[in-house]
């Protein structure tokens, strides 16, 4: 009798050991997650800071270098052990490699403010309420710089986590139960995140404006995926294309608003975050992705289509365009090949003033002609084949507004008004162009749709492309190795950055043989990629 009291007694005691000890482990990985927030900022934004550090004292942008960093860190994650391919065990990078919309938000809102001084002929200038500190905390970055890629950090994981909480899209999610927590520390992060040395004219006004901005980015998101979500059944558009319209009406709206430190922080450094952390996951996976059969001709056409779609284009604005100046070279590539690594470049101001406000409005002008980019890509999903009647069209359709706006560029005679009305025209037509005549090429290439986009979005860097593939728009695999295969062309990107910063060094203008070279380049390297196909 006694010693089965004491063997039941001895079960009850281990129950309740093993009981504790799962507690206590729950709650170490509860805690273990603070470790992950704090490692994530602390691995993307050195990724930020050390590509400016690079190219401090020249005139190039440091997009050039945040590729290079960002594929070696997760490559080094995985090789060290720390981390698997795809970055699982962070997860908090792959949330801010996903929130490409938050960065490009502010940017429709800007496109749309000067898209309206234009209609109005009024010049462009940036307002400014604030004279941000000249002091350098590190090589490259000074110290109000420094905040806004802090802040920019805690506005995007901020915004996202508040977004979940509002959709509901948290059970299936693995950190699902902590986005309150990534909620309350980002928005708390960007809105004290100000540089206290900044000469603010109304510091109240200023905190004020970055809390509003924080709100109308939310409510744009909100009611753009609600809109998606109900036109879904009749036409697959992604949020994207419904949050450029959303964004820009209000941008034309408030015209005359100047932006707060959400809105400068997100035009700064939005960007280059979410490039970092997508740069990271990409890395991760490089090893994995070169053992997948028939990605080489996919990673092959991104690489040279990305030197084909951008000289190929600079090419035409310089030798057809009478273009040749950085002012319209920058923001018309970045528009018509809704370029990241250029957008976020000339946003962030590292190629002067006019392409900064240049390009939001030439970024936003071709998604006007998403609604077919999309509508015909879904149907070619459903069909499982490109609908290739359609994509010849549009492509002539955009070969005679290139001509178009070429013809526009060279009667401009400097006059900014023309100028900016032919970058439009040019953004379009060319963005028709190399989108369907991209998918037509890789058609004729025998790549099927979902290969296709990931080859067509990481040859122009296209970051509407990149965010439907990110989304699942082209199936399951495409969206896992997206970040990877976006990321390779963006090796081309010393050549890039190289020659616009080469042109800034020349009072914006560009040498123009290097640019027909690697056009030609290009060209000869995109028939190459095909037959590997």
């Amino acid at each position: 009798m006694y010693p089965q009291c004491a063997f039941a007694a001895g079960n009850k005691f281990n129950v309740q050991g093993v009981l504790l000890v799962e507690q206590v482990v729950e709650q170490i990985a509860k805690l273990q997650f603070l470790n992950h927030f704090w490692m994530t900022l602390f691995l993307i934004i050195p990724i930020v800071l050390i590509s400016r550090t690079v190219v401090a004292g020249s005139r190039y942008s440091p997009i050039l270098i945040i590729v290079l960093f960002g594929l070696g860190m997760g490559y080094a994650l995985v090789k060290s052990g720390i981390g698997t391919p795809g970055l699982p065990e962070f997860p908090l990078v792959a949330l801010i490699s996903r929130v490409t919309l938050v960065a490009l938000a502010v940017s429709f809102f800007v496109g749309g403010q000067e898209l309206k001084k234009i209609i109005k002929g009024e010049h462009l200038e940036l307002d400014e309420i604030v004279v941000y500190s000249s002091e350098e905390t590190l090589l490259g970055t000074k110290r109000t710089q420094l905040y806004f890629i802090i802040r920019a950090f805690f506005i995007l994981i901020g915004i996202e986590g508040v977004l979940k909480l509002f959709t509901g899209s948290v059970d299936s999610d693995p950190i699902g139960h902590f986005y309150p927590l990534i909620a309350y520390v980002g928005l708390c992060g960007a809105i004290i995140l100000i540089d206290n040395k900044a000469t603010i004219q109304n510091k109240g006004a200023y905190l004020r404006k970055g809390l509003f901005e924080i709100l109308l980015i939310v409510g744009v998101l909100l009611l753009s995926g609600f809109i998606a979500s109900i036109v879904k059944p009749t036409i697959a558009l992604p949020q994207i294309f419904f949050a450029m319209l959303i964004s820009s009406g209000l941008g034309m709206l408030f015209s005359n608003w100047v932006m707060g430190p959400t809105g400068r922080s997100l035009l700064f450094a939005g960007i280059p975050v979410v490039l970092a952390a997508n740069f990271m996951i990409g890395g991760s996976r490089i090893v994995e992705a070169f053992k997948i059969q028939g990605m080489t001709s996919v990673m092959a056409y991104g690489f040279f289509g990305q030197v084909f779609w951008m000289f190929g284009g600079l090419a035409l604005l310089i030798f057809l365009g009478n273009a040749n100046n950085v002012r319209n070279l920058a923001p018309g590539m970045a528009g018509s090949l809704s370029h990241a690594g250029l957008t976020g470049a000339c946003t962030a101001g590292d190629l002067g003033t006019e392409a900064a406000a240049r390009a939001p409005i030439m970024i936003n002008v071709p998604f006007f002609g998403h609604i077919f980019v999309f509508t015909i890509l879904a149907m070619s999903v459903q069909q499982g084949k490109l609908m290739v009647p359609a994509a010849m069209i549009i492509s002539t359709i955009g070969l005679i507004l290139t001509a178009w706006s070429l013809k526009t560029l060279r009667n401009a005679g400097g006059k900014e008004s023309e100028e900016v009305k032919g970058l439009m025209q040019f953004s379009f037509g060319w963005q028709l162009v190399a989108v369907f005549g991209g998918f037509f090429i890789l058609y004729l290439g025998g790549l099927d749709i979902s290969n296709s986009a990931m080859a067509k979005s990481s040859a122009i860097s296209h970051f509407g492309l990149f965010a439907a593939t990110q989304g699942g728009m082209f199936g399951e695999t495409a969206a896992s190795l997206i970040p990877f295969i976006f990321a390779m062309p963006f090796l081309v990107h010393p050549l890039v950055f190289g020659i616009f910063g080469a042109a800034m060094e020349k009072d914006g203008e560009m040498p123009k043989i290097p640019v027909l070279v690697l056009a030609i380049i290009g060209t000869l390297g995109v028939i190459y990629s095909l037959t590997m196909a």
